[in-house]
C-alpha cells in the first residue's frame, strides 16, 4: 500500500514509469534487507551479526528512499513515513535488546496496523483505501469500500502467516534466514497476485469524469 504524490490528474492512472519508480521505492528497502542478511549470513566473521547489521542497512535504505523521494518529488508518501517509523522503531529494538524476534514482529504489526487503519476509517465513513488512491483512479464509494475490505482482511492474512513463520522459524531454533527468505517469497508474490484480482473491478468502474462533490483530502508529508 503506498502513494504516488506527484502530480496527476484525479482520474487518470499513473504511468508505467512512475509505478515501475514506486515499486523500487517501496519493495528496493526490503529487498536490500534480504540480501544484505544473506551475503553476510554466509560470511564466517560476520555471521553472528548478520541479523543486526542487515537490520540496521534496513532503516538507512528506508531513511534513504524518504529522503530521495523529498529531494526529487517534494513529497513523501504517507504510507513510506509509516513504513520508515516503523522500520526505525522496530529495528532500533532488535539491535538494542540485540533480539531478532523484534523485526519478525514488526511485519505482523505493520500488517495488523494497516488492516486496523483501514476497519477503523471505515467505521468513521472516512475510508482511508480511497484517500490514499483517489488521485489515481475515481470510483464509487460502494467500490472503494469493497476494496477497503478486501484489503483489510488481505492484511489480517498476511499478518497471520508472518506469525506462523515467526513460530517456526526464528533465530532461537536456528532457521531466523528460512524466515526471512520465506517471507519474501510468499509475501510479494501475494501481494502483486492480490492487487491482479483486484484490478478488473477498479477498471469496471473508473469513471473519466470527476464528479464535483467535495472530499477529503490524503495526508500530506
Amino acid at each position: 500500500m503506498s502513494e504516488d504524490l506527484t502530480a496527476h490528474d484525479a482520474t487518470t492512472p499513473r504511468s508505467a514509469s512512475n509505478g515501475a519508480s514506486q515499486l523500487w521505492i517501496d519493495l528496493g528497502p526490503i529487498l536490500v534487507f534480504v540480501v544484505t542478511y544473506n551475503v553476510l549470513f554466509r560470511i564466517a566473521a560476520t555471521k553472528d551479526e548478520a541479523i543486526y547489521i542487515a537490520t540496521g542497512v534496513f532503516i538507512v535504505s528506508v531513511l534513504a528512499a524518504i529522503g530521495w523521494c523529498k529531494l526529487k518529488r517534494g513529497k513523501v508518501p504517507p504510507i513510506l513515513i509509516v513504513t520508515g517509523v516503523l522500520v526505525t522503531a522496530f529495528g532500533g529494538l532488535t539491535i538494542i535488546f540485540h533480539d531478532p524476534s523484534i523485526i519478525q514482529i514488526k511485519f505482523t504489526f505493520t500488517f495488523l496496523f494497516y488492516a486496523a487503519a483501514i476497519l477503523f476509517s471505515l467505521a468513521i465513513k472516512q475510508n482511508v483505501w480511497k484517500l490514499f488512491f483517489k488521485h489515481l483512479f475515481n470510483l464509487p464509494d460502494r467500490i472503494w469500500n469493497v476494496l477497503a475490505v478486501r484489503w483489510a482482511v488481505f492484511y489480517l492474512v498476511v499478518a497471520a502467516l508472518n506469525e506462523v513463520l515467526r513460530y517456526n522459524f526464528n533465530e532461537a531454533n536456528g532457521n531466523f534466514d528460512t524466515w526471512l527468505n520465506l517471507r519474501t517469497v510468499l509475501t510479494y508474490p501475494a501481494f502483486i497476485a492480490f492487487a491482479a484480482i483486484n484490478t478488473p473491478i477498479v477498471l469496471k468502474h473508473h469513471r473519466e469524469e470527476a464528479e464535483p462533490a467535495a472530499e477529503p483530502t490524503a495526508p500530506t508529508a
